[in-house]
């Protein structure tokens, strides 16, 4: 067996370098290549000749968040296992990961200890959940089996709406949220089909309604 080749996306460079660190000297993993962000990680993949074995990446990155990021990286190479790490211990982005095709869900707390025993569990084709989420795991699968864990709005259209309920324009969302306009612009045009509105008012009506604001 050759060595496993790993990608490394997260927009904190000494967490980044932690990890990388951690990876060094480990006789058959290699890290390949290096992100800060979404966008740079996807012409990072792209550049690839050769896809890297596995995609490490924080669920919140500036332009494009991991979570939004997995379904792009599918796209670019069907077979390669994402895991994602982060600091959220909230089983919605637990359940949102998993339904979006991570292969893992990693604490930054815990990468001193639990690293290698993910890359691991992924390799052999398991799905990672740490021990302290593991109860959720559980609930988890029972969502996605049902569909339940895909929201009618997912947790960045959720800002978005935030935002706008608060009377902010596309740009000062884009910037609080550090997307391009055009991206706000999709996500206001995906709320307003899911939710089956036409008006910014209704939009707000709704973000009260639902306590958003």
């Amino acid at each position: 067996m050759g060595n496993f080749h790993v990608i490394l996306a997260d927009d904190h460079t000494l967490f980044r370098q932690g990890l990388k660190s951690l990876i060094f000297g480990v006789a058959d993993l290699v890290v390949v290549g290096e992100a800060g962000d979404g966008l740079e990680l996807l012409n990072l993949l792209k550049s690839k000749k050769a896809p890297p074995d596995m995609v490490i990446l924080d669920i919140s990155m500036p332009n494009l968040r991991g979570i939004e990021a997995i379904p792009e990286i599918r796209i670019i190479h069907p077979k390669v296992k994402i895991l994602i790490v982060t600091n959220h211990q909230d089983k919605e982005y637990l359940y949102q990961s998993l339904a979006a095709g991570a292969d893992g869900y990693f604490l930054k707390q815990d990468a001193d200890t639990e690293l290698f025993a993910a890359i691991e569990l992924i390799r052999k084709g398991r799905i990672y959940v740490p021990p302290r989420l593991s109860e959720k795991l559980e609930d988890a699968w029972e969502n996605i089996r049902k569909g339940l864990c895909r929201p009618d709005l997912t947790i960045r259209e959720r800002e978005v709406l935030k935002l706008i309920a608060e009377g902010k324009a596309n740009q000062q969302i884009a910037d609080a949220l550090f997307v391009s306009v055009h991206t706000v612009e999709r996500h206001r045009a995906n709320i307003m089909q899911k939710l089956n509105l036409k008006k910014t008012a209704d939009l707000v009506r709704y973000a009260i309604q639902k306590g958003y604001i």
